[in-house]
């Protein structure tokens, strides 16, 4: 386990939280003006969670959907998976997608997203004229097969 430091931007952020011990990601709660915010049919708005995040040299916080609000009211983000970097340090927004043909509402500390915080390897991009051949060779979408 890491620790990585918050800061509130809001004083009514609420903190992520792990729904379960065995819950890898942490949920994220919307910070909203009103009471609620609506999302129109088709279109997505950026949701405050009123906090920054300091995430350690080596890792990315990644953002990912929250299964029930996707399955059951077609809430996702727009983004597919949001990309935290280390060096970021501006309020963590969710841009929500509604793919629903109904408007949505997001109530004022509902979960929206799940955040988890992953290692990476950094990549050095070499130049080169040649590469290593393989079976699959150039083979792109559908050259494994169907099924």
């Amino acid at each position: 386990m890491i620790n990585v430091k918050i800061k509130k931007l809001n004083e009514n952020a609420k903190v992520p939280a792990r729904a379960t011990d065995g819950s890898a990601g942490a949920d994220l709660y919307a910070l909203c003006d009103k009471d609620f915010v609506e999302i129109q049919a088709h279109e997505t708005v950026l949701i405050h969670t009123g906090l920054s995040f300091e995430i350690p040299d080596g890792y990315v916080g990644l953002v990912f959907a929250r299964s029930s609000l996707g399955s059951k009211r077609g809430l996702a983000p727009a983004n597919k998976v949001g990309v935290i970097d280390s060096d970021y340090r501006g309020e963590l927004m969710v841009s929500l997608h509604n793919h629903s043909e109904i408007t949505q509402k997001i109530e004022n500390e509902e979960r929206i997203a799940q955040l988890l915080i992953v290692p990476f390897l950094k990549a050095n991009f070499i130049l080169s004229d040649e590469l290593e051949d393989t079976d699959r060779g150039s083979g792109g979408f559908g050259s494994t097969g169907e099924k």
